[in-house]
C-alpha cells in the first residue's frame, strides 16, 4: 500500500552529540512490512496516548521512538513490545528502536512517517527537518511558536510533497459538532455572521520559575534546545512517565499560553466556520484596561472575533447565535439544527477519525483535513493574540505579507530567536 521514501539529505543542525540505545531486532513478517513505518517524537502524555492509537492500528507499524527522557523511552518500549509480541507468550517483540536524539530517528531510512509530540517551541525545527528527509508528518498543535516558524514550514512541505497533518482534530472528531456547525454557518443559516466569541485561556507569561537539580536520565539542554537557556523546573520537564500536562504551554518561552493551547483548537473552528483558511484578521485590538481577555480581531468583511467569552465557539448571526464546544452544539433557533441542510458545501472535507484521515491521504496523495497552511494560520491567530496583549495598542495586520504595517515592535516578534547551534 505504501512506497517508501528514500533518504534524499542528511540531516545536521547543531553540535550535540547523538546516540542510540536498544536497537535490537527481530526479521518482520511481508505483512508487518508492508505497513507504514512510523517514528514518534515525544512521549509524554500527549505523545503516549498518539502512541497507543496508532499501535491499535492494523495498517501501521511502529518502529521507533524518541525522547529526552530515559524513564519515557523505556515506558514507550514496553508499550510498543507487549503489543507485537504473541499473545501466547511464544515469541517476544524486541524490534523497537529508541533513539535518545530526535535527530537519528528522522535519519532512519526505514521510516516513512513521524509523529511530533514536542512542546511548541521545538515543532517547526522538527518539521522542517522531517520534512527535508521526506518523512510524512503529523504534527500536534499549536504547529508553530511563531508566524514566522510557520511559513517556513508551508514552504517547505510544499518543497518536498509530503503528507502533512496538524493535530487539530476537532475538525474530525468528537461527533462532527464542529463540521456540522461550519456547514450551518456557511450554508448561511443563522444569517450573515456579525460577532464569533472564543473562550480559551490566559496569554502566555515569561517563566520565572526556581532551579531545581535536574534528574539523571533526564536530557535537560536537548529539551530546550531553541530556546533561551535557563535551569531545569520539573513545571517544564517533569520527572519520569507523568500522567498530567505540563505547564511549559503557560510560558511565552516555549509556547503560547491557554490562548494557544485550547485557543488552537477553537479559532481553528472559527477560521474554517468563517472559510478563511488561508488568511486571517487585518486588525488586532487589545483591551484598553489591560486585562488578559477581551482582544478583538477584525477581519477584512468586518466580522469582528473576541478573545474570550464561553468555552468553546460562539457565533451570533443577524438571525440567530450558535454555540458549539466539544460536548454539545446549540442554537437559539432550535429548527435550524433540526432541519436538514440543503446546501452542502463541498470543501468541507469529512472525517471522523484525524490520524486515520492522515493515513489516507499518504495512500490516495490527497489533502489532509488539516494541512500545513491551515495549521500555520490557525497558530497564527492565537500568536497575533499573545502579541497584541504584549504590545497593547491596536496593530494593523496583513494576512497576506504577514507583517504589521503599523508596528516595528510587533515585527521583532514574528519570530522567535534560537538559541545557537540550533537554527532553521
Amino acid at each position: 500500500m505504501f512506497t517508501r521514501r528514500s533518504f534524499n539529505k542528511s540531516i545536521f543542525v547543531g553540535a550535540i552529540g547523538s546516540s542510540v540505545i536498544a536497537t535490537s531486532s527481530q526479521a518482520q513478517n511481508s505483512s508487518a512490512n508492508d505497513r507504514l513505518q512510523l517514528g514518534f517524537i515525544g512521549v509524554g502524555t500527549m505523545g503516549r496516548g498518539h502512541l497507543g492509537n496508532f499501535l491499535g492500528m492494523n495498517d501501521v507499524q511502529v518502529v521507533a521512538v524518541s525522547d529526552v527522557v530515559d524513564d519515557r523511552l523505556e515506558n514507550a518500549k514496553m508499550m510498543v513490545e507487549k503489543k507485537y509480541s504473541q499473545p501466547d507468550g511464544k515469541q517476544a517483540y524486541k524490534g523497537l528502536k529508541v533513539y535518545k536524539d530526535f535527530r537519528d530517528l528522522i535519519n532512519d531510512k526505514n521510516i516513512d512517517g513521524i509523529v511530533i509530540s514536542t512542546p511548541d517551541h521545538w515543532h517547526a525545527l522538527i518539521c522542517v527537518m522531517a520534512s527535508k528527509a521526506n518523512k510524512h508528518i503529523y504534527c500536534k498543535k499549536p504547529l508553530t511558536h511563531s508566524i514566522a516558524e510557520g511559513r517556513i514550514i508551508v514552504d517547505e512541505v510544499k518543497r518536498s510533497g509530503v503528507v502533512f497533518q496538524t493535530g487539530s482534530q476537532q475538525r474530525s472528531e468528537f461527533g462532527g459538532k464542529f463540521r456540522l456547525a461550519t456547514q450551518l454557518i456557511r450554508a448561511g443559516r443563522i444569517g450573515k455572521v456579525k460577532t464569533v466569541r472564543i473562550g480559551v485561556g490566559s496569554p502566555a507569561i515569561a517563566c520565572n520559575l526556581e532551579t531545581e537539580p535536574i534528574p539523571n536520565g533526564t536530557n535537560w539542554d536537548l529539551w530546550q534546545g531553541p530556546a533561551a537557556k535557563r535551569e531545569y523546573n520539573k513545571v517544564l520537564c517533569p520527572e519520569g512517565v507523568h500522567t498530567h500536562f505540563p505547564a511549559w504551554r503557560m510560558y511565552w518561552e516555549y509556547a503560547g499560553g491557554g490562548l494557544a493551547d485550547m485557543g488552537a483548537h477553537h479559532f481553528d473552528i472559527a477560521q474554517w466556520a468563517l472559510n478563511m483558511d488561508s488568511t486571517g484578521p487585518v486588525k488586532i485590538t487589545p483591551p484598553e484596561n489591560g486585562e488578559k481577555t477581551g482582544l478583538k480581531y477584525t477581519y477584512a468583511n468586518g466580522i469582528e472575533m473576541f478573545h474570550g467569552g464561553p468555552s468553546g465557539c460562539t457565533f451570533e448571526g443577524e438571525d440567530a447565535t450558535l454555540y458549539v464546544d466539544r460536548g454539545k452544539i446549540e442554537c437559539t433557533k432550535e429548527e435550524i439544527l433540526k432541519d436538514p441542510i440543503t446546501k452542502i458545501d463541498p470543501s468541507i472535507m469529512i472525517a471522523d477519525n484525524h490520524r486515520k484521515n492522515w493515513l489516507e491521504a499518504i495512500r490516495t496523495k490527497k489533502p489532509t483535513i488539516c494541512p500545513a497552511e491551515v495549521g500555520h494560520r490557525s497558530a497564527a491567530i492565537c500568536h497575533l493574540g499573545n502579541i497584541g496583549y504584549r504590545i497593547g495598542k491596536p496593530l494593523d495586520w496583513d494576512p497576506v505579507k504577514e507583517k504589521f504595517t503599523n508596528s516595528d515592535d510587533a515585527n521583532k516578534l514574528l519570530f522567535r530567536e534560537y538559541r545557537g547551534p540550533w537554527k532553521i
